[in-house]
C-alpha cells in the first residue's frame, strides 16, 4: 500500500476544501510542463493540491488525469483560461459520487498531445 506523507491531505479532504478542480492528461504534467505549471500558480499566488482520476471511455480505453484542485472559483478559472484544461466536479464526475471512483468519459477517446501551452514529451508519444 502506498503511504501518504502526513502533510498531504486526504482524498476527500482535497474534493470537500479544494472543490474546483481542472483536470489534465497526466502526460502533460511531466517535464518541463510540471515547471511551467508550478511558475504559474506561484507567479500568481495560487495556493492548489493535486490527485488523480482514472477516465475511462465507453470504448474501454483509459487515461490518467491529474486534477489541480483550487479553494476558490477564480483561482480554477485563471488556470483553467491558461492552460484549456477540463473542468471537474468531484461528486458528479466520480463514478457513484465515490473518493475513488473512475471519471465515466462520454464521446471517442481521442490522445491528447497538445492542451493551451503544454504539450506531451516527445519521450511519452506513441
Amino acid at each position: 500500500m502506498v503511504k501518504r506523507s502526513r502533510g498531504s491531505p486526504t482524498p476527500s479532504v482535497i474534493d470537500r476544501d479544494w472543490p474546483h478542480q481542472v483536470a489534465l492528461p497526466d502526460d502533460l504534467c511531466t517535464d518541463q510542463n510540471f515547471t511551467m505549471i508550478a511558475t504559474f500558480c506561484q507567479d500568481r499566488g495560487l495556493k492548489h493540491q493535486t490527485r488523480h482520476v482514472q477516465a475511462i471511455w465507453p470504448n474501454g480505453k483509459y487515461e490518467t488525469y491529474r486534477l489541480h484542485c483550487f479553494s476558490d472559483a477564480a483561482s480554477a478559472k485563471a488556470f483553467l483560461d491558461h492552460f484549456d484544461g477540463l473542468m471537474f466536479d468531484p461528486r458528479r464526475d466520480r463514478e457513484n459520487g465515490k473518493v475513488r471512483g473512475v471519471w465515466r468519459r462520454t464521446g471517442e477517446y481521442t490522445p491528447v498531445l497538445d492542451l493551451g501551452p503544454l504539450s506531451v514529451p516527445e519521450i511519452l508519444r506513441s
